[in-house]
């Protein structure tokens, strides 16, 4: 008595070598964001390490995105500027990778005022301090203005006006009872010149005092995300600069800077613009002193 082959489930189930063949033929479509961004970089001849020296983004953090792990990234905000600046490291095109983003993010988010973890931290602004240059050239104004009044009024004390070919007045005749005697008028004292207006400077930020650390932020390509903070880290502003917008940061000794987008921002620092080449999307960690620019050197955080 024969007995035929019993139908297994092993049978029914696919061999190794099929499954690696189904592995092999996905479409590379189906690639993740960070698998993307890791295969352009081994194409580029690039380790992680001189990824990261060229774009200022932590070793680990650029390891925990090839592995499509955002969650060390800080936020949105900072997963899409890494993701922007590594895949220009790499030689790859990052707009489709930032779209691929925020569809599995649930879109790019409108603009909202700062987390509340900060709301500890603010405090209200500081008096804005007076501006003595202006005060000065007012003062001078002014002096140089009453000295003109008094010397043109002195002059015109001692003169009286006589008309031309007129004949010496004649006593008036006198009259029972009445004595008339005419005074004569004293001519009006011109009115003094108007003050010249003191002319505005080329820039308000070029009279920046000098023992303060002054920085003017102007979102001029674009809106960005910005962060402030003095030298003993109080919060001075988080949140959106619209495109247009300015924002004017001072103090003692120092100022930190976190710019989401830093190709959109105008800097001047100490009355003088920041020269650095920044690229759009690219998030920038800065921090200024009081003597930045004014000799010529910016240090970067």
């Amino acid at each position: 008595m024969s007995i035929g082959k019993s139908n297994s489930p092993e049978d029914d189930s696919p061999s190794t070598a099929d499954a690696e063949d189904s592995v092999e033929q996905r479409p590379e479509a189906e690639s993740s964001i960070g698998r993307t961004l890791q295969q352009a970089r081994i194409a580029a001849g690039l380790t992680v390490d001189e990824v990261s020296s060229v774009t200022r983004v932590r070793t680990a953090i650029v390891h925990a995105i090839e592995q499509d792990d955002f969650t060390r990234c800080g936020g949105d905000v900072y997963a899409r500027g890494h993701i922007r600046t590594i895949a220009r490291a790499v030689g790859t095109d990052p707009d489709p990778l930032v779209e691929s983003y925020d569809a599995a993010h649930g879109g790019r988010p409108a603009p909202t005022p700062a987390a509340p973890l900060f709301e500890a931290e603010r405090i209200r602004p500081e008096r804005q301090r007076p501006n003595w240059t202006a005060a000065m050239v007012a003062a001078i104004v002014a002096v140089i203005g009453f000295v003109g009044f008094t010397a043109f009024s002195g002059g015109e004390e001692g003169r009286r006006p006589v008309a031309e070919g007129s004949a010496s007045p004649k006593p008036a005749p006198a009259q029972t009872g009445k004595v008339i005697t005419q005074t004569p008028q004293t001519p009006k004292a011109p009115k003094p010149p108007a003050s010249p207006k003191p002319e505005p400077s080329d820039s308000a930020i070029a009279a920046a005092p000098k023992d303060l650390v002054t920085v003017v932020l102007t979102a001029n390509d674009g809106e960005s995300w910005i962060s402030a903070k003095d030298s003993t880290g109080r919060l001075l502003f988080d949140g959106m600069v619209q495109m247009g917008d300015s924002k004017t940061f001072t103090d003692k000794e120092s100022i930190d800077l976190v710019l989401g987008d830093a190709g959109a921002v105008q800097l001047f620092v100490n009355g003088k613009e920041i020269k650095d080449d920044f690229q759009p999307g690219q998030v920038e960690r800065l921090k200024y002193t009081k003597d930045d620019q004014r000799q010529g050197q910016a240090q970067a955080g």
